[in-house]
């Protein structure tokens, strides 16, 4: 009895993990947020002067945490056929980034080797990147998802 107990309390657990969204009006709350990053970005580039590294990294981290507002945000119609999509999505933006992140460096090698005869050191892409994708990935799967449907 005690192990069943300790089964279904873990069974609970785990589905309010994967059931967890937040409101749906956090989807307009995300999307203000990663609007004004890119805004501020373009402001950063052109219009500021001097060294703003610590700004340019405030405003990355402001946009992931829109975009994944909107990732996490419940849909305004929330139902079986949703939470299906919107998992696949995520399969999708798993297996597009573990692939980008395994391929991208060895073509960014490649290409700039082509471009520069003193050639270039090979690196690994960023956190940044490799999140910016994978969110871009999953919003862009899920949304395509739902219109088809």
């Amino acid at each position: 009895m005690e192990k069943e107990s300790f089964v279904e309390c873990e069974r609970k657990g785990l589905e309010r993990l994967i059931n967890f969204r937040l409101p749906s009006y956090f989807y307009k709350v995300g999307l203000v947020v990663a609007g004004l990053s890119i805004a501020m970005m373009f402001v950063r580039a052109f219009a500021l002067e001097g060294d703003q590294e610590v700004l340019k990294e405030v405003l990355r981290r402001a946009l992931l945490v829109g975009m994944l507002l909107m990732s996490i945000a419940r849909d305004k119609e929330e139902d079986e056929m949703i939470v299906k999509l919107r998992m696949q999505s995520y399969t999708y933006a798993l297996v597009a980034g573990s692939i980008y992140a395994l391929v991208m460096p060895f073509i960014e090698y490649g290409v700039s080797n082509a471009f520069k005869p003193e050639g270039e050191e090979f690196h690994d892409i960023g956190d940044f990147q490799l999140l910016l994708f994978m969110l871009m990935v999953q919003l862009l799967c899920f949304h395509t998802l739902k219109r088809m449907r």
